[in-house]
């Protein structure tokens, strides 16, 4: 929109903030990476002006009072446009002081920390929080270029199009300020009137510093995190020309029961006369007319043979449209989805039939270029990545993305939730709220007709005045446009604006952590958080940012960052840029931690064995979620990994949308898919004495009813052979969640035990089938100690031993007052730990699967259920103090940014004595208790037992004397510098 024919945003569009900074070098020419991509095609009839544009800092923000657009801007200074200004060589190189949009971790103080002093050096500037862009500025800057007039627009209105830029835009013809113009969310439009033929001066002012009223900096629309402090034009960039009186909107409403569409047009007039002409669309005309400002006009028009829109159908109609008569001469085409939305009790319904959401979360992260991709084929590749992995949509957190992607979801059948490009607090004079207003407008006025288009929400997790403010936001859009539902907060919502138990404003709650995590898993739901969230009311809910489980790094990670290689999904590489936008420094840092700490030839192996427990707190949460009845689905944060706010190294695919090695799609979608089979498996620890019982059921949101089917299950062991089959009454699965198939059971009294085993859990003629490992444990567990092998506690009673040569496992126990630092968690980290200091460390175990110790206590090399059932209340041991050539059976994986070497259980020779050291608790006490506890002491001590029993690792005594005082020491790490109360959490607001 153009400020001049907009009152209503003209308040902000005039707010200009410089943030001035010192330092531009260009890159030498020969630092290309890779062949610039060919601009994008203009819109039919529109003239293209990418290319190469004359261009200027202004840092002082000067040039606009200096005039510079008056004259031509010195032409040694040069840019490619569509293309960003960091990545052809301008800005300022990053510094430890660079000023980052960033505000999560909660200090960014970070070059104060003496962890981090080797990367404050010139030439060697590397920022633990985030992955660094190459150059970084923030201000203003001025591109230019002439543009010819054809002839044949003499006396046609112009316009100019600027498909993507940020924030603020001033556009000048020769030496007249043309307008004014601000969003985050849509093209840049300027009405650039009647021009004559022939040469003329374009010139765009372009500031991107922070714009008031203050967005919070952690915006994914604004924020460094994931990269979105650009500036520069991307997508099209292009004149077009109409005649006077012109077409200036057309959106389209889908109506299903008439089998029609109604098309709502807007008519712009720039020649300042009423008039009157004809409106035509899919064969019907009407008359319309129009004031010397414009006018509207609505067309019926019949779709009999239009099927409907939907994941399953993603089929789409095209209209052209003509409005002629008087100055009017003006043609166009609008593409749409026979698709409705709405909801019913707590159901949300596309085309009459209930939805399940199935989301992964996008920050906008683009690391090759900086900015979002414009072009349909990288949006297809994402969307196809997200779609083999078993997602149906993406929630874009707090930004919005280009056409490009809104085109590619319609055409594979995907739907999307943007969000208005904040992350704000709501002030009490509404100043947030009139720039929400104005970016919904543009927003919906933009990308309305895409069926994909499912859902809006207003922000992500608002503050201040918004449960106030937020309800009417609510009322006000969906009375203009019911095509989507409305949410006014993903994951913090406003209560009902006529109290508890009354209807809430919002078409659905997007909920937190009162209905996730672990309180869900092993066959629960979150059925009971859910009503306590309703409070006696119906509404849809979807699962907010669930997951946040990381994984260790791979650190073949940072050479995809050079820009050099071939893309699962970026086939544009770094776009029309010279270099790639972001830098690894963060990984570099993790790199050469683990590198200091001895772990980085094991870096495979612990990224791999991390991801494992990963992926299987992942399947137990979604498994809980689809348990769920009422709930409507889930945003997963995130299929991918996320740059910023620490680096919450999240995701099962990598931030390029790549496999990490540790899980594929077709595992993924056996609990993440259309259809899933399920269970209410509570124990996953058994013993020979006993019987298997499973509720089995099902959540089933195909296209269809699954007709005459008979659920079949089967136990297979390790080898993956089949050792016990049954089935369950044939039925017929209709759509929805909680459908019960019947009850499986199974003794184990002949199955080997110790063992692992698969109950698996079929659809068989769907494809569908989910599985869930068990352990079985014989039950009559020895609790004998063998004669040649001393079990204690004591540190003096072992070392007299080892001096004697003796065998000796030392329990390590329980340290009387337990480092937070050290204690072992059912779950790992959460996000990440430069974000959340005082939580978890921990990200798994990585276990020597083959060693003779474990032979009893069946293990793949990673943490899984088994071993949770041994990690409350236990305690690490440090082991920084001994040779790093020393390797541990059981190794906990440690925070990358602290890359601690651990252990749980290790052995070594002591002189001719034999060692076994564990922080497992293997007392007597525990054994009598816990299955596992004493399947793990009876298999190590039958190990030392055996003449395998050979330790490589070699200690002295006086190397263990030394090491035992210390071992559950942790060294103290400062995560953040004192707080200075200059950076605030605007959740934390009170207005």
């Amino acid at each position: 929109m153009n400020d001049q024919n907009d009152p209503v945003t003209r308040r902000f569009f005039l707010t200009i903030t410089g943030i001035t900074t010192a330092g531009t070098l260009l890159y030498p020419k020969t630092a290309l990476f890779a062949k610039a991509v060919e601009p994008q095609l203009p819109t039919p009839g529109a003239i293209s002006l990418a290319g190469t544009w004359r261009f200027a800092l202004d840092r002082n923000n000067t040039g606009a009072q200096g005039g510079w657009f008056k004259k031509p801007l010195a032409p040694e200074a040069n840019i490619s446009l569509p293309g960003i200004l960091q990545t052809q060589g301008y800005g300022d190189e990053i510094t430890a002081d660079t000023k980052f949009v960033a505000a999560l971790p909660r200090d960014m103080r970070w070059y104060l920390l003496p962890q981090y002093k080797p990367y404050t050096v010139p030439g060697n500037v590397q920022v633990p929080y985030l992955s660094q862009p190459v150059r970084h500025y923030l201000g203003v800057a001025w591109y230019q270029r002439d543009i010819v007039v054809p002839e044949e627009w003499a006396e046609k209105r112009i316009e100019l199009l600027l498909e993507r830029t940020r924030w603020q835009t001033d556009v000048y013809i020769d030496d007249k300020l043309i307008g004014s113009n601000r969003s985050l969310v849509a093209p840049h439009t300027f009405d650039l009137g009647v021009l004559k033929p022939g040469k003329h001066i374009l010139t765009i002012r372009i500031d991107n510093s922070m714009l008031k009223p203050d967005y919070r900096p952690d915006g994914h629309a604004v924020s460094d995190a994931e990269g979105s402090t650009w500036n520069g034009i991307v997508g099209r960039i292009e004149l077009s020309a109409t005649s006077p009186v012109w077409i200036e909107d057309a959106q389209v409403f889908p109506n299903l029961k008439n089998k029609s569409a109604q098309v709502r047009v807007s008519i712009g007039n720039a020649s300042g006369k009423a008039g009157t002409g004809n409106l035509s669309a899919g064969g019907v005309t009407i008359p319309v007319e129009w004031d010397a400002t414009g006018g509207k006009g609505t067309i019926d028009v019949p779709m009999p043979n239009a099927r409907p829109w939907s994941e399953f159908t993603p089929e789409l109609q095209h209209l052209s449209l003509t409005l002629k008569g008087g100055e009017a001469d003006h043609q166009g085409q609008v593409t749409f989805g026979m698709r409705e939305i709405s909801t019913e009790g707590n159901r949300i319904l596309v085309n009459g039939e209930q939805l399940q959401l199935r989301f992964t979360h996008d920050g906008g992260g683009f690391p090759l270029t900086g900015y979002p991709a414009t072009d349909v084929a990288t949006w297809k590749k994402i969307i196809g990545i997200c779609k083999t992995w078993g997602l149906n949509g993406t929630r874009f957190h707090s930004w919005c993305p280009p056409e490009a992607a809104f085109s590619a979801a319609d055409e594979l059948g995907f739907y999307l939730q943007p969000e208005c490009g904040m992350w704000n607090s709501f002030d009490a004079d509404g100043k947030m709220l009139a720039v929400l207003n104005d970016e919904t407008a543009r927003l919906l006025k933009a990308y309305g007709n895409h069926p994909s288009f499912v859902m809006l929400a207003a922000t992500n997790e608002p503050a201040g005045r918004y449960a106030t403010q937020l309800p009417g936001w609510d009322k006000a859009w969906k009375e203009a446009d019911p095509r989507r539902v409305y949410s006014d907060g993903t994951g913090r919502w406003a209560p009902p604006p006529a109290g508890k138990g009354t209807a809430f404003a919002a078409d659905y709650l997007v909920t937190g952590s009162p209905a996730r995590g672990p309180r869900g898993w092993f066959g629960g739901d979150y059925e009971e958080a859910l009503n306590v969230i309703r409070g006696g009311v119906k509404i849809p809910c979807v699962g907010h940012e669930i997951g946040q489980y990381c994984a260790y790094p791979d650190f073949g990670i940072i050479e995809k960052f050079a820009g050099k290689g071939k893309y699962a999904a970026f086939p544009q590489g770094i776009g029309w840029g010279k270099v790639p936008y972001m830098q690894p420094g963060n990984y570099i840092i993790m790199r050469d931690s683990a590198k200091k700490h001895g772990l980085l030839q094991r870096n495979k192996a612990l990224a791999h064995a991390s991801g494992k427990f990963q992926v299987a707190c992942y399947k137990e949460e979604i498994e809980a979620l689809l348990r769920t009845g009422s709930y409507s689905g889930y945003q997963l944060l995130d299929l991918h990994d996320y740059l910023g706010q620490g680096g919450a190294l999240i995701g099962m695919l990598d931030a390029f949308w790549e496999e990490k090695g540790y899980v594929t799609a077709e595992e993924f979608k056996r609990f993440n898919n259309t259809t899933v089979p399920l269970l209410r498996l509570k124990e996953r620890i058994f013993t020979t004495d006993q019987s298997l019982s499973a509720t089995a059921e099902v959540a089933h949101f195909g296209p269809a009813p699954l007709k005459s089917v008979t659920p079949t299950w089967r136990i297979l062991n390790s080898s993956g052979k089949s050792v016990m089959t049954g089935s369950l009454p044939t039925c017929e699965i209709s759509r929805g969640s909680g459908q019960a198939l019947g009850t499986i059971t199974a003794s184990l009294a002949k199955l080997p035990a110790p063992a692992s085993y698969s109950l698996v859990l079929e659809l068989p003629g769907t494809g569908f089938s989910n599985h869930w490992t068990f352990w079985l444990y014989p039950a009559g567990l020895s609790t004998r100690i063998p004669g040649d092998v001393l079990v204690t506690a004591s540190w003096e009673e072992a070392k007299a031993q080892l001096i004697k040569g003796k065998k000796v496992l030392f329990l390590s126990g329980v340290p009387e007052k337990p480092s937070p630092d050290l204690a072992l968690t059912t779950s790992p980290i959460f996000w990440n730990r430069l974000m959340n200091p005082n939580r978890t460390w921990m990200l798994g175990l990585l276990n020597d699967s083959k060693h003779a110790s474990l032979a009893q206590f069946p293990t793949e090399d990673n943490c899984d259920w088994q071993w949770v059932n041994l990690l409350p209340k236990t305690t690490a041991m440090n082991m920084e103090a001994l040779p790093s050539s020393l390797t541990s059976v059981v190794q906990p994986i440690d925070d990358w940014n602290r890359n601690l070497r651990l252990s749980l259980l290790f052995e070594c020779a002591v002189g001719n004595g034999k060692l076994m050291v564990t922080s497992f608790d293997l007392s007597d006490k525990t054994i009598a208790q816990q299955t596992v506890a004493k399947a793990l002491r009876e298999s190590v001590l039958n190990y030392m037992a055996s003449p395998k029993f050979k330790p490589q690792n070699k200690l002295t005594v006086d190397e263990l004397e030394a090491w035992v005082p210390t071992r559950y020491i942790a060294p103290v790490i400062l995560n953040s510098p004192p707080a200075t109360g200059d950076v605030a959490d605007p959740g934390q607001i009170k207005q």
